[in-house]
């Protein structure tokens, strides 16, 4: 038994949204459409696409190799027609018609086509319907045996000459799956179990749902730890927030204990250094330097790794001034420089009952930690 896979890849998706075609979106980070085709590894793969996709095509397979590449028609069916000439002109003598926006194929099913194949002129996964089903509009009528009835999924798998006759004469509408044709001319198909992996891409929570079978969210902690000198006739910044007071913070930048704090505790979620490796305090172009950049470079650089930040804790730990006239517009400020509800941003302050350099007023020191979430995908 020689077998093809043909991938029908000719719509243009606009249920799923986005700014291309479904199939060419990425899905854990890969197109779907490659998805779909290392799905079929070690089994020829002839694609269909839509007039004018041969760039999209070309990008979203990358090295991987397919047997041919055929344009389809307006139709479904079309489509599937020209995929089938391509298919037998190879010279297979079965094949395995499949949508790509089902991309999670386990070979798994593959397998049970195939085996079906052996005895059947066609075969196709199907899953049990679970709910209850009942007719009515408005109100709610007889309810319908659900034990003999089935979610069809693809591939379906056919011998190929069978399928190519069943399209040839087919006379009714648009046809939703071949099974329909095949068994318009009395071609027996056999069930095997589908794969719940295989639902349909149709909208964008379908996509969101298909991530979730890929990846799942990874929490990271970290802790940052700064410290900064008070001196007269220095301005005073806490988390983005200029304070009247008889000192301030002396360092290279704006010194805002706080944000330096902050930036580490962000930086080292993603093991990414620490604000001096970002920052060298020798570069004089930090000189006087906004604090708040520093954050949202550490915020860039979460986001660029497809991480997105749960909540941020930050303690300062000083005698003078006051942290809790101020601290909600410090909350505010942060909450700004990450784009994160003000309700994730959590802003303290402690002293050390006189004892040590913040006890005497000679600085203040601040603890900062973070929580974020990175996408691993599996």
């Amino acid at each position: 038994m020689q077998v093809a896979a043909l991938i029908v890849a000719a719509g243009k998706g606009e249920r799923a949204g986005g700014d291309v075609p479904k199939q060419f979106r990425l899905l854990g980070g890969i197109p779907v459409i490659a998805r779909a085709v290392d799905a079929f590894a070690g089994i020829p793969v002839h694609i269909v696409i839509g007039e004018g996709q041969e760039a999209e095509l070309a990008a979203a397979l990358g090295s991987r190799a397919v047997a041919s590449v055929t344009t389809g028609g307006a139709e479904r069916r079309d489509s599937v027609r020209a995929g089938l000439a391509a298919a037998a002109a190879s010279g297979v003598s079965h094949v395995l018609i499949h949508d790509a926006a089902r991309p999670l194929l386990p070979r798994a099913v593959i397998d049970r086509l195939l085996t079906a194949l052996h005895t059947a002129d066609g075969a196709v996964p199907v899953l049990p319907v679970v709910d209850t089903l009942a007719r009515g509009t408005t109100t709610l009528g007889d309810t319908i045996d659900r034990a003999t009835l089935h979610r069809i999924q693809t591939p379906q798998a056919f011998r190929l000459d069978a399928i190519i006759a069943a399209h040839d004469v087919w006379t009714g509408d648009a046809p939703t799956d071949d099974a329909q044709v095949a068994r318009a001319q009395g071609i027996e198909i056999t069930l095997v179990p589908g794969d719940a992996a295989l639902d349909k891409l149709t909208h964008p929570a379908d996509f969101a749902r298909a991530e979730t079978t890929l990846g799942r969210w990874q929490p990271r902690t970290a802790s940052g730890f700064d410290v900064h000198r008070l001196e007269p006739g220095e301005s005073l910044c806490l988390g983005g927030v200029e304070i009247a007071h008889t000192h301030g913070l002396s360092g290279h930048s704006d010194a805002d204990v706080a944000l330096h704090a902050l930036t580490d505790a962000l930086l080292g979620t993603i093991a990414a250094g620490d604000i001096g490796s970002h920052f060298p305090p020798s570069d004089p172009q930090w000189r006087g330097a906004r604090s708040g950049q520093f954050v949202e470079h550490a915020r860039a650089l979460i986001a660029a790794q497809g991480g997105r930040i749960v909540h941020v804790d930050v303690t300062l730990v000083c005698e003078a001034p006051k942290i809790g006239p101020h601290r909600d517009a410090m909350r505010a400020s942060i909450a700004a420089l990450l784009g994160l509800d003000i309700g994730r941003v959590s802003v303290k302050a402690t002293t050390t009952e006189r004892l040590g350099f913040t006890g005497r007023g000679e600085g203040i020191a601040a603890q900062a930690a973070a929580t974020v979430e990175l996408w691993h995908w599996q």
